[in-house]
């Protein structure tokens, strides 16, 4: 005898899995740790103090 599916489960899990895939990509896409941020950060900060050091009055 044929197996008995439940098709609003079916369908459910496989959106749950879709999302699933869409969250681990904007993780590897968009994700950085708290240093890298802190790192990029402080490089635009330098970036700026120094372009405001080389400006004229």
């Amino acid at each position: 005898m044929a197996e008995i599916i439940n098709l609003r489960a079916v369908r459910k899990a496989k959106e749950k899995a879709a999302d699933r895939a869409q969250a681990d990509a904007n993780a590897v896409k968009y994700g950085r740790r708290k240093t890298d941020k802190q790192f990029e950060s402080a490089k635009a900060e330098k970036a700026r103090r120094d372009l405001d050091g080389h400006e004229r009055e």
